[in-house]
This record gives structure tokens, C-alpha cells and sequence, in this order.
């Protein structure tokens, strides 16, 4: 089961993902639905030399400062007054209703006027530690609320004819008079659920359609009705069918106006030293501007990293391939891999198999070109009682393995996942569904140990929770030899299947429901491994044995060898030699592999 690809020329990014409002702050009252001054916020300034040096030493590359931008916001500044509370999903509100696209949030600030100063320091001391500085861009939508500041002559909706649903240089799409819901004015839900009791007085007359596509006078408390949705120039309640927009070598004049907007705002901050932006709901967007936009992009800074957040099952994508792939063609260097994610959670929660994975190492380049995480803003905490099957953050060692070892594509790692972060509070908007509120001030209990009053040495953890952060970092720097970085991947599982000491337990017919190996193989430096996971969260794998065909000997290059030999990197210090031919016929027997155990194996000649 191989696949291979072209070797990468560049070392691929592993990123850790921040919230800057969590990060820092080291405030525990954790009062629901609190305010700023009640549960504190974190800085720009926490993220100093000391937390930079410690992320650096565990491997990671990039950092994705997620939510900097300035947001629609309950909290209130000398010259940027609070938001009203019926646009607001929590007291601190959400970073994906931006305000102001040429400004950050000045929640961040040790002093809110000098915010941009300040942000300019953070990206200037993360270069000083060789990271690269991604932020978000989220270009579907804005908040009801947006005027910038910063760049007031290109506010979006400033030349808008708000008399017609859809215009090529509209930057919004206007509710007809009457329509679904009735007409106007606006009317929003309120804190209490309830849908369309509150009216909008800025939309009394002209309502705008909501981020997600609703085209109505009374978006419900489901839809995205804090923000409005952004016009690209395609009519989408039209269809799918973008080719009438224009190519990626169409000259600024000639594009529609909110591309040129975008374009300003992607420029401005390049031009402040940002290395790459990760792109919110990316499949919303035609791909005729991505491709335009990122080589633009690309001619002012030729490595912009450029990542897309997308799900090819959402029926507002703005493609009829899979827009994972189209996402690649129109320039992206990755693309999130939401389909690996499900299959593993879908193992604790949806009774599927480790060898359900096997269908997804097909997709050609996009197999090695996607994002691999086991937790991220969206997502829940794995150490959560409540998902993942309820069994603590001791989950997180056996799917990172996989996600990080089977692909050459960027990794990455959520803020708190390292220490087994496992979202227990309810701060207020965000609730208590397993994720970390990013709609509401407050602080995470466990990563707060790890920060330990800005000494960020870890010096409240438990055994248990410094030897899970020592664990992730031997991983990343585990995989960031060629063979994984640059080489290639064979499955072993489907050459399993009929074999009984493949981790098969009592019951089952055939392997592969809690075991997951495979072999990876760079061709260049003909560095190879073994990788060996047991997803099962509480029972030993015994008496294990793993076959290698004959076709996968050949991919590791290990064909023609007396005799090969297997040395753990990560876990302990177990090796084996085997010669070739034992490997296709008896296989190789492992030691009893523990509840999340892992195995990488580096292989060679003996």
C-alpha cells in the first residue's frame, strides 16, 4: 500500500496553535460569563523569550497566533466603544468576527493604544527564536459591527448599492424586501436562544445575509447571525459555477472590488513581518480569487505559507471537485485534514477500525500535503471526560504517532493538548462541550500549571503531565528526520489482516481494529522506520507479530539485506535484528504493546 510523491524541498512547519487571550493568562477565578477584569486576559507580552525558548527547545517551527485580529468585543476602549450584546457569542466575543481586518485586538495590549506596536514586538521576538508567525484570515465573512480604524477608506460595505441581493463590486449581499423571515428590520437572537426578537437598529432598513449563507430577516441562534457573509463576486445562491471570474493573471483593475480589499489587507500584513495566514472556511471562497490571491501574495514574499481550513462535505463549498484538491491546485501549501481526525475519534466514539485509515492514503498529493492534529480551536479536548470514549489525555500519544508520522505535511499541535488539557469549565458562551471557550475570558487549569506564574517551566504539572509534554517532544523531534519529512508510506495493515497476532482480541475475525503500523522510507537518504501504535486505551496488544510483503521490503529498501535490525527512537531502548525473508513468512514479534503505546522503529542493515 505505498505512496509516493516528489521530494519536498523544504522542511515542513510544525506549528503550535495559541490563543493568545489563554495563553498567558494566568487569572484562575474563571467567573462564568465574567468579564475582562473578572477573569483576566492574556498579553503579547506573556508570549516573551522564556515561553519562546521552551516551545522551540520542543520542536516546533511555526506559531499560529490564533484570534489577533480585532474582534467584535463586549469590552470597552477609549476610542472603540463595546459592541452591542445581541452581536456577541460570549463577553470577550468570537475571533472569527472581526472588526477591523487592518488592527488587532486590544484585549492583547499592555496598552491598548500602542496594540499594533506591541504586535510588532511579539512577530519581531518570534523571528529572534527562528519561528515563523502564521494568523488567521478569514475571508468569508465579517462582523455586523466592521469599520476599520486603521484603513477607514477601505471599510467594507463603504460603496455598496444596498438595493440590489447581489452586485459583481458589492462586498455584501443585501436582503431582499420582503423575503424569508419577513422584511425588515433585522431581527437577532438574543442571549436567551430565542431567534428574531431583537432588532438591529444599523439594519433597520438594509439587512445582510449571514456568514453562513442564510439569506434571511431572522437568522436563527444556529446560523453565524454575528457576522455577515462577503461577496467575491459570484452570485452563490446561483450554484457552484465560478469560471466566469477572473484568472490569476488579471490585473488589480480588473478583479472585483473585494478582491482588491483582500488584497490590501493580506499586504498590510506582510509588510509587518507575518510569514503565512491560515485560511477560515476556505472551500467558501471561489478558487478563482485563491488563485490570484496567493501568487500576488507570493510575488511580494515568495515562501507566504498559505493553509486552508476546508471540508470538502459542506455543501457551501465553491467547488464540484474535491475541494481539498482544488484548494492544493489554487496554490496552498496545505490543506486541513479533517477526514484522519474523524476516522481516529470515530475509533473511541463510532465504532470504526485503525484500518478504516487505510482509504484515506490514496488521495495522492494532498495525502502529503495536509495539516495533521489531534486537537485544534474547533475541535474537542481529547482529555475530556465527556468524548473520545472518556479516556484522558493518555489518548493523545497513540493518534498524534499516527497523524505526525504518516504524512510529509505540516503538524500541529493545540496549546494545553501537550499537558492533557481537559476543558472542564463552563466559562459562559462556550459552554461545556469538551472545548476550550474561545468566545469568553478565562484561563485553562492545566496549561495555567505549565505557565506556573510566567516562569513557563512546567513547575506545577504532574508526573504524569511533564512526562505527557516530554512525550510530545521527542515525537516532533522524532519525525523531522527524512523519512518522514521526505519520504514515502506503505501501510502494513491490509498485509495484516488475516493475521491472528496482529493485535487481534478475542472475538474478532479478522486484524487491525486497535493496531496501526506502517513503514516510512526516503529514498534519498534511505532513512526508513517502522511505526507500531496500539489505539486500544486499556488493554495490552500480546504475542504481536507484524508481516512485511515482499513489495514492502523493496519500498524500505531493505530486499537483498543478511539481516536487518529494528532500534526504538521514542519509548525505551528494545531492538531486534531479522533477516528479510523471516519478515515475509513468520513476520517479527514484538514485545506487548501497553494501552496507547507507541513504537517507532528506525530500521537498518545489519
Amino acid at each position: 500500500m505505498s505512496n509516493v510523491v516528489r521530494k519536498h524541498e523544504v522542511r515542513r512547519p510544525v506549528i503550535y496553535q495559541l490563543l493568545v487571550r489563554t495563553f498567558g493568562n494566568t487569572n484562575e477565578r474563571r467567573v462564568s460569563n465574567g468579564s475582562m477584569a473578572d477573569n483576566g486576559c492574556g498579553k503579547f507580552a506573556d508570549i516573551n523569550a522564556t515561553a519562546l525558548k521552551s516551545l522551540a527547545d520542543m520542536g516546533f517551527t511555526h506559531l499560529w497566533l490564533t484570534g489577533v485580529l480585532e474582534q467584535a468585543s463586549g469590552t470597552d476602549y477609549a476610542q472603540r466603544p463595546a459592541d452591542d450584546p445581541v452581536l456577541l457569542k460570549g463577553k470577550a466575543g468570537s475571533p472569527y468576527a472581526i472588526r477591523d481586518c487592518f488592527d488587532v485586538c486590544p484585549d492583547y495590549a499592555s496598552d491598548p493604544v500602542r496594540r499594533l506596536e506591541e504586535f510588532r514586538e511579539l512577530v519581531a521576538r518570534c523571528h529572534a527564536h527562528g519561528f515563523k508567525v502564521l494568523i488567521d484570515f478569514v475571508p468569508n465573512h465579517v462582523a455586523r459591527s466592521y469599520h476599520s480604524d486603521v484603513r477607514p477608506e477601505l471599510s467594507f460595505g463603504r460603496q455598496d448599492n444596498p438595493d440590489l441581493f447581489f452586485d459583481r463590486d458589492n462586498h455584501f449581499y443585501y436582503l431582499p424586501k420582503p423575503y424569508a423571515g419577513g422584511g425588515p428590520p433585522l431581527r437577532l437572537p438574543g442571549e436567551d436562544g430565542t431567534s428574531g426578537q431583537h432588532p438591529f437598529e444599523p439594519e433597520a432598513e438594509y439587512g445582510r445575509v449571514t456568514g453562513n449563507n442564510s439569506i434571511t430577516w431572522t437568522p436563527s441562534v444556529h446560523d453565524w447571525y454575528e457576522t455577515v457573509k462577503i461577496n467575491y463576486g459570484h452570485d452563490f445562491s446561483t450554484g457552484r459555477d465560478t469560471g466566469h471570474l477572473p484568472g490569476p493573471k488579471a490585473p488589480l483593475e480588473e478583479v472585483p472590488h473585494t478582491w482588491q480589499t483582500m488584497d490590501e489587507i493580506l499586504a498590510y500584513w506582510q509588510a509587518m513581518g507575518v510569514d503565512g495566514f491560515r485560511c477560515d472556511m476556505a472551500h467558501m471562497i471561489p478558487m478563482e480569487f485563491w488563485r490570484w490571491q496567493v501568487k500576488r501574495c507570493r510575488q511580494r514574499c515568495e515562501d507566504v505559507y498559505f493553509i486552508a481550513e476546508a471540508y470538502d462535505n459542506d455543501p457551501a463549498k465553491l467547488s464540484h471537485g474535491h475541494i481539498l484538491d482544488e484548494l492544493l491546485c489554487a496554490g496552498f501549501d496545505a490543506v486541513y485534514d479533517d477526514p484522519a481526525y474523524d476516522v481516529l475519534e470515530g475509533i473511541y466514539e463510532d465504532g470504526k477500525w485503525a484500518n478504516d485509515l487505510d482509504s484515506l492514503t490514496f488521495s495522492g498529493e494532498r495525502f502529503h500535503k495536509s495539516l495533521r492534529y489531534a486537537e485544534n480551536h474547533d475541535e474537542v479536548r481529547i482529555a475530556n471526560p465527556q468524548v473520545w470514549g472518556g479516556h484522558g489525555m493518555k489518548i493523545g500519544k497513540p493518534v498524534t504517532a499516527i497523524l505526525f508520522a504518516m504524512g510529509q505535511g505540516p503538524l500541529m499541535l493545540y496549546h494545553g493538548q501537550e499537558v492533557g488539557e481537559p476543558a472542564l469549565e463552563s466559562w459562559g458562551f462556550g459552554g461545556d462541550g469538551g472545548r476550550t471557550s474561545i468566545f469568553d475570558y478565562g484561563s485553562m487549569p492545566e496549561f495555567c500549571k505549565w505557565v506556573n506564574g510566567g516562569k513557563y517551566d512546567g513547575g506545577r504539572l504532574s508526573k504524569e503531565q511533564k512526562a505527557l509534554r516530554e512525550w510530545y517532544g521527542n515525537l516532533i523531534r522524532a519525525t523531522q528526520g527524512a523519512a518522514f519529512t521526505a519520504g514515502n508510506f506503505y501501510g502494513l495493515n491490509h498485509a495484516n489482516k488475516n493475521n491472528a497476532g496482529y493485535g487481534r482480541l478475542d472475538g474478532e475475525s479478522v486484524s487491525g481494529h486497535w493496531l496501526y503500523s506502517f513503514l516510512r522510507q526516503d529514498p534519498c537518504t534511505s532513512e526508513a522506520f517502522l511505526v507500531v501504535v496500539n489505539l486500544h486505551p486499556d488493554q495490552y496488544l500480546v504475542g504481536l507479530n507484524i508481516k512485511v510483503p515482499e513489495d514492502a521490503l523493496m519500498f524500505a529498501g531493505l530486499l537483498g539485506a543478511e539481516s536487518c535490525c529494528f532500534d526504538e527512537v521514542i519509548e525505551d531502548s528494545w531492538g531486534c535484528c531479522i533477516a528479510p525473508d523471516d519478515l515475509k513468512s513468520s513476520g517479527m514479534a514484538l514485545p506487548d504493546l501497553p494501552p496507547c503505546g507507541v513504537r517507532l522503529l528506525k530500521i537498518g542493515r545489519c
